[in-house]
């Protein structure tokens, strides 16, 4: 889910720490058999972390990109199957969903994602991806730098601790792992699938991402967590001439170069001011060799809300300025497709505080923010809406930090911005990334599914 800076962000997701206005959840009693949570999970976790740190390093080497995920797929089907869970795969495409059924209870979601990214990892790790797949019939670089290799191990792990405390939960886990989160559709794909009618549809739902804070810290995002997303294709046709003729043709290149300027003052100048939007070209392609102009250009952007009103505005800005754009330059109108979309991630507000509040008993004060429903989301996107949007009753999304200290202090030191999800030299510290994320979702689950 997502590019993070202080306000929290993954491709995906937000890191959700900035604001000074920041509530900490405030401790609660320990509910019984607390303490005995606390020990079972350690114990599960300091028997099973060495095999769960050979799964991270595995995946992490074999990155696979989205809808071509079928071997990282069976490498968690092949453990969920050995934890007792009933799993399904290639439920849409390549995700898989596995069942754990202990009495009559609710249904519990858990989801993982299973993609990684078209990028040259530059890490340095020992175990850096060298792997390559093809996108849009070209060969590319493949790296998990958002961090989904993570969130694998450690919804294995979690797995694995409620797997052996059964006596402390009742109801129906089910572990989603889902396909191309990063290209926003294998949530709809999913859904389309049958997840929800072949499936027990849950009454909660958790999931989590990691990103560049403190290790051992856990934002909770009471309401919008996450910005909208849309991802837009546009075509600027125009009349391909030797290069030394510009007045005989039309130039394509140009007519984007002047989109890309032109469409941000959709967001300075139409945008109310106190609503966040972002519209971000990403991708820009055209021509082959210096002497042609082209016949076209083809661009590819991302565009960020949380309001619907805004989200609308943007999307019709966008129209309509390259149709502009395409007019001034006498070329043909332009072809603006939307490619898929997502829905801000919206935690709910009571399970949020419940949530904080218990990971602080067992995280410590201080490692656990709790951020109000009045303040900002982050400005990532995921589609890990789409559950909530078909019909799970109440949902968190966490963030979990990924860096040590001593990691964050040397960057500081060094005058050097620290690396965050989608650059080629993100490299959280998985045992600790790992550790918090199983404790995590373990209470969250114990949360809402504990035996009375």
């Amino acid at each position: 889910m997502v590019n993070r800076g202080k306000i929290l962000v993954r491709r995906g997701i937000p890191t959700l720490m900035t604001c000074a206005a920041l509530l900490v959840a405030q401790p609660v009693a320990a509910r019984p058999g607390a303490d005995q949570d606390r020990a079972r999970i350690d114990a599960v976790l300091d028997k099973n972390y060495p095999a769960l740190d050979a799964l991270y390093r595995d995946i992490h080497e074999h990155p696979e990109l989205a809808f071509q995920e079928s071997r990282t797929a069976a490498l968690l089907a092949a453990r969920m199957r050995g934890l007792g869970f009933t799993v399904t795969e290639q439920v849409g495409r390549t995700g898989l969903v596995a069942i754990l059924r202990n009495g009559a209870g609710p249904t519990v979601l858990v989801r993982t994602e299973l993609d990684a990214l078209p990028l040259l990892e530059k890490t340095g790790l020992s175990y850096r991806s060298t792997a390559q797949q093809s996108v849009d019939g070209k060969q590319m670089p493949v790296d998990h730098a958002c961090g989904h290799d993570i969130h694998m191990a450690w919804w294995v792990g979690t797995a694995e601790v409620l797997s052996e405390i059964k006596a402390r939960w009742h109801g129906t886990l089910m572990f989603v792992a889902q396909p191309a989160e990063e290209v926003i559709s294998g949530a709809k794909a999913m859904l389309a699938d049958g997840l929800f009618t072949r499936f027990p549809k849950p009454d909660y739902a958790f999931a989590a991402h990691v990103g560049p804070e403190p290790t051992g810290t856990v934002t909770v995002k009471q309401g919008v967590m996450s910005s909208a997303s849309d991802t837009v294709a546009i075509t600027f046709h125009g009349l391909g001439v030797h290069g030394s003729m510009p007045d005989k043709g039309i130039d394509p290149i140009v007519e984007g170069a002047r989109f890309v300027e032109d469409v941000q003052t959709v967001i300075s100048r139409q945008k109310d001011p106190q609503k966040f939007g972002v519209i971000t070209v990403g991708s820009f392609n055209g021509g082959t060799v210096a002497n042609i102009i082209p016949d076209h250009a083809d661009l590819q952007l991302t565009i960020r809300s949380f309001d619907p009103d805004v989200r609308a505005l943007l999307n019709d800005g966008v129209a309509t300025t390259a149709k502009a754009v395409a007019d001034m330059a006498h070329a043909p109108a332009p072809d603006v497709r939307h490619l898929f979309g997502a829905a801000p991630v919206v935690n709910d507000p009571a399970l949020a505080a419940r949530a904080a509040a218990l990971l602080e008993n067992r995280l410590g004060a201080g490692n656990v923010k709790l951020v109000p429903s009045y303040l900002p989301g982050g400005s990532a996107s995921e589609d890990y809406s789409e559950y909530v949007a078909a019909g799970v009753r109440q949902s968190v999304y966490f963030g979990i930090g990924g860096y040590e200290a001593a990691t964050i202090a040397l960057y500081k030191t060094e005058g050097k911005p620290l690396p965050v999800n989608h650059s080629p030299y993100f490299a959280p510290a998985p045992e600790a990334s790992i550790r918090t994320g199983v404790e995590t979702l373990t209470i969250a689950v114990l949360m809402v599914a504990e035996r009375p």
